[in-house]
């Protein structure tokens, strides 16, 4: 693949819910974006019920005026039923169609899987949040000024541990890093040899390295795969048939799915980075879904079918998460956020950046959800701003 010089890269597992302008586009020195990103608008059927002009709309102007290939938008209503939106094209080559509800990596999403797996943990009267790393993986958590007697589950699951992040390093030259297998313990080296970013509890500094760690902590615990865990406690309760941990390798994604594309950049055309290495994101991103199947997991958990009260309520209990979006005012608990509506209050969810692939979640007070989708990485901040706004639109029309 090849090479890139831009100065700030984008996490195969970060969540796009960051004042950090992902990719210094060559479209700001005067490049006409619309001319590689202009394709025709594809409107999907619903699966339920007629079409919504506000969303489909959003869902337009992602491709339209934000520039992205495609986009995907799922909508649930809290009886249940489901519509589905779509504009761009699933492949900038060929022109395909954008396929309803597709496939896409869904990044650091999967952070709530983990956490939830973790808070069940917590449940089950094997883990407890307010003791030490140290308890569960002794002698691991060690590095200049780290200590893992001074770092709690909960630091973790909430973004406080001060941990510096993992892939900031890694992907320095993103598109030839793509193809690169790690292991978790990889990922911990790089990350543990950084000076902390501040003390743990002290503030919220989002860190990929936060959910490797917790990753690794359910596998200790249970003896068994984290990915299995998820697999188990998760999406096969809630029978999320689209869901899935890719396998150690697998670079692809199976099933119906749009291509997911490297903006242009430095005057060069987007590039297509479908397949990709999911070992980085691992317990932070690794998952892959459909917008749909985000929101039947979204409900699942908010209503009550994975997570026992107490721990439901701890998973709700938030810090302060500044620069955590475009909107302003987020809080963050144990892997889940809040997300201010123009509507009137805030939905809970999150966010993730996978290779080709950005999305926004979240679920209102009132239990109707929403996901949002694109299919190439976001190289302004403007873009960024209309993902968080056809998010707030699909939850507030």
């Amino acid at each position: 693949m090849p090479s890139t010089s831009t100065a700030a890269v984008p996490s195969p597992a970060r969540s796009p819910k960051r004042r950090r302008v992902v990719v210094s586009l060559a479209a700001a020195g005067g490049i006409a974006l619309s001319s590689i990103f202009a394709a025709p608008v594809a409107h999907a059927e619903l699966t339920g019920g007629h079409r919504s002009d506000t969303v489909q709309q959003s869902a337009d102007r992602l491709v339209k005026d934000a520039q992205f290939p495609g986009a995907l938008i799922s909508v649930r209503e809290p009886g249940g039923r489901v519509q589905n939106y779509t504009a761009g094209v699933a492949d900038l080559k060929t022109k395909t169609k954008m396929p309803v509800d597709g496939r896409i990596r869904i990044g650091s999403n999967t952070k709530m899987f983990t956490s939830t797996v973790l808070l069940q943990l917590v449940g089950e009267g094997k883990v407890k949040l307010d003791e030490p790393v140290e308890t569960y993986l002794p002698g691991l958590v060690r590095g200049p000024g780290i200590d893992g007697k001074k770092i709690t589950v909960r630091h973790l699951l909430q973004q406080t541990s001060g941990l510096q992040d993992y892939d900031d390093v890694i992907f320095e030259d993103f598109l030839n890093a793509l193809g690169t297998f790690y292991e978790p313990h990889d990922l911990l080296d790089i990350a543990l040899a950084r000076q902390p970013e501040s003390a743990p509890g002290e503030k919220f500094a989002y860190s990929n390295t936060n959910y490797i760690l917790a990753g690794l902590i359910v596998q200790k615990v249970t003896g068994r795969p984290v990915a299995e865990q998820i697999t188990k406690r998760v999406i096969e309760p809630l029978r999320l048939r689209d869901t899935y941990w890719p396998a150690e390798g697998d670079k692809t994604i199976r099933g119906t799915h749009p291509r997911g594309y490297f903006p242009a950049n430095d005057g060069k055309p987007p590039v297509d980075i479908t397949e990709s290495e999911a070992s980085p994101a691992w317990s932070a991103g690794a998952l892959i879904g459909t917008p749909s199947d985000i929101n039947r997991f979204l409900t699942g958990l908010l209503g009550g079918k994975l997570l026992k009260p107490a721990q439901l309520a701890e998973m709700k209990k938030t810090v302060d998460a500044p620069g955590f979006d475009t909107v302003g005012g987020s809080r963050y608990g144990l892997g889940i956020a809040t997300f201010k509506l123009s509507c009137g209050g805030f939905s809970w969810g999150h966010g993730g950046i996978a290779p080709g692939y950005v999305s926004q979640v979240g679920i209102t007070s009132s239990g109707k959800t929403a996901t949002v989708a694109v299919t190439s990485l976001i190289g302004s901040e403007e873009q960024a701003a209309a993902i968080d706004k056809a998010l707030d639109a699909a939850l507030c029309s």
